[in-house]
């Protein structure tokens, strides 16, 4: 991990020393507040619980992390830095896992910063914490999840645009592959080994497990697996790159 750190902190402190972290932020913490407490109606709700705050995440997911995601290889290929980065005296795995875990903290940092509704809700009540410990735990996997597919297609392309729109695209799959319209297409005409198969993918599955207060290990590994797959591919296609 020795190797990891110089690019973690470089990447870090890269998102504070221009208004993209700020401003992602704001825009993080307001589209929060919009939805949970104006169209999710949380007040009127009357119940002392986190479940329509934590209902929207996956679907802000799908904008905004790709955001974050688009510029960590794309970025560095428009400006010509991937060369330099490639000679600095760290392994590429090392890169790679470095410059992911800096988008993955600073993603971490911007769902802690909503930590002020938690307090509303005990304030106006007496929910039951374990279970929005785990809707946390289970939003920062989904988005790490969400961010390692951005990681990887963002490294297959100089376009962040690009990077954007395949990125939310394949993030959009992967998060209604579980719904039931889904399922049913597929179910017409194909096994049910692969209609399984397809349903087992679905990040709204896996979150809604999890948020509900039941922290399986089955959902955090295959959240851990799908980062550890996507990372993984990132490594090759950035080595097919240099390579080419």
């Amino acid at each position: 991990m020795s190797a990891v750190w110089p690019i973690f902190r470089r990447e870090f402190a890269a998102y504070f020393a221009t208004p993209l972290a700020y401003v992602f932020i704001v825009i993080f913490l307001f589209a929060m507040g919009a939805f949970t407490f104006y169209i999710g109606r949380f007040y009127d709700n009357g119940i002392a619980d986190l479940t329509v705050f934590f209902g929207y995440h996956p679907w802000l997911y799908l904008f905004l992390v790709p955001a974050i995601a688009m510029r960590l290889w794309a970025e560095e290929r428009r400006t010509g830095t991937m060369e330099l980065l490639m000679t600095l005296p760290v392994p590429l795995w090392a890169t790679v896992l470095g410059k992911y875990l800096a988008a993955w903290v600073f993603t971490g940092l911007a769902l802690a910063l909503t930590f002020p509704i938690w307090l509303t809700v005990n304030y106006l009540g007496q929910p039951d914490n374990g279970v929005i410990l785990a809707g946390y735990i289970g939003s920062f996997l989904m988005a790490g999840g969400y961010l390692a597919i951005g990681a990887c297609l963002s490294a297959t392309t100089n376009n962040q645009v690009i990077a954007f729109v395949v990125s939310v695209v394949v993030c959009f799959l992967f998060t209604v592959s579980g719904a039931p319209i889904v399922i049913e297409f597929f179910r017409a005409w194909a096994p049910l080994v692969l209609v399984n198969a397809i349903s087992s993918f679905s990040f709204l599955t896996h979150f809604a497990a999890i948020a509900a207060g039941v922290i399986d290990l089955r959902d955090v590994v295959f959240f851990l697996s799908l980062i550890a797959l996507f990372l993984t591919a990132n490594v090759v296609v950035i080595d097919m790159k240099k390579a080419g």
